[in-house]
């Protein structure tokens, strides 16, 4: 009888010797102009930090306008010598069918407009010459821009292309891509509030939880709606932070027209999207700040796949919000 406890307690050992323990990694850094956070789950300790860094410089030297010899700086500035990376393609390329998708509500071109305008989180609406506004609005359009092999083509040589409005969700998706490579089952990669996730946090045996940031005029921040992320990508574009008055009051976010080049009134103030990949979260939510609640909702009817929470005030200023194809409700 005593042998064979001797015998158990030993396979319970060995038992346990073959069960790895789990670590909860937690990277975070400074990148794009914002703060990153990755969290995942590995039987050992392990640290990617030099490896974001290089794959955030790749992705800059692509497509930073901040950076002055970037390749869609030099393309701004008129080069038309540049051969763009698979990265830059990409993003184009995506950016191209989702202008098309909304009508071109979606525009990466239409910056110039938005700093003609100065929009900042405080000041009023500045009449601009009618003149200058259609001289610039000659400017923008993505349509007026093509991919030719590895070669960027503009109608216009002056246009402008930002990709700002979806370049954090393709890095969110550049970091998870790597973290798939590794062979990483579970994680969550979050840069500047844009957010991707897989699987589940599995030593707490919980899903990855997410808040939905509530939009706080004063620059505070809270978070109301907490949802599980499941294998999927939120990103959240809003109208609180960026706007000015007119003299009656009313709030224009820094969205602009992209028919007439004017800033619209709009009552959408948040806008958070869950979809397959960060980058097209990001390019939907900036849509659909531009294309107002009521379009959003037809367009949503022919695009189920696309998962959007609306925060919005009504016609007494009173918060409401509103759910459609099936966004978490916590």
């Amino acid at each position: 009888m005593r042998k064979i406890i001797i015998v158990a307690l030993l396979g319970l050992i060995f038992s346990c010797k073959e069960t790895p323990s789990l670590y909860l990694n937690y990277n975070k850094g400074e990148a794009f102009g914002t703060t990153f956070s990755i969290q995942f789950i590995d039987d050992k300790e392990s640290d990617f930090s030099t490896s974001y860094d290089s794959l955030t410089t790749i992705i800059n030297l692509s497509m930073s306008t901040y950076i002055k010899d970037s390749d869609i700086s030099k393309i701004n500035q008129g080069d038309t010598t540049v051969a763009i990376d698979s990265h830059f393609k990409k993003v184009f390329t995506t950016s191209k069918r989702i202008h098309k998708e909304t009508d071109g509500a979606f525009d990466p071109t239409i910056g110039v407009l938005v700093n003609a305008w100065d929009f900042g989180p405080e000041g009023k609406i500045t009449s601009l010459d009618s003149l200058k506004i259609d001289s610039l609005l000659v400017l923008a359009g993505l349509d007026k821009v093509f991919l030719k092999g590895d070669h960027i083509i503009k109608t216009y040589p002056n246009t402008f292309i930002d990709f700002n409005a979806l370049a954090k969700g393709y890095a969110v998706d550049i970091f998870s891509d790597f973290l798939e490579e590794k062979g990483y089952k579970n994680y969550l990669v979050e840069i500047g509030g844009e957010i991707r996730g897989k699987g589940s946090n599995i030593i707490k045996e919980k899903p990855w939880r997410i808040g939905v940031e509530d939009p706080n005029f004063d620059d505070s921040q809270s978070y109301s709606k907490v949802i599980s992320l499941q294998n999927e990508a939120m990103a959240t574009s809003g109208s609180y932070r960026k706007y000015k008055l007119d003299d009656d009051g009313n709030r224009y976010a820094h969205i602009i027209d992209t028919k007439t080049g004017y800033p619209h009134k709009s009552n959408l103030l948040s806008v958070s999207v869950l979809t397959n990949t960060c980058m097209e979260a990001d390019a939907y939510a900036t849509a659909f700040m531009s294309m107002g609640l009521e379009h959003s909702k037809q367009f949503l009817k022919e695009h189920p796949e696309l998962k959007v929470f609306f925060i919005y005030e009504d016609h007494n200023k009173e918060l409401k919000t509103l759910s459609m194809n099936g966004f978490s409700e916590g």
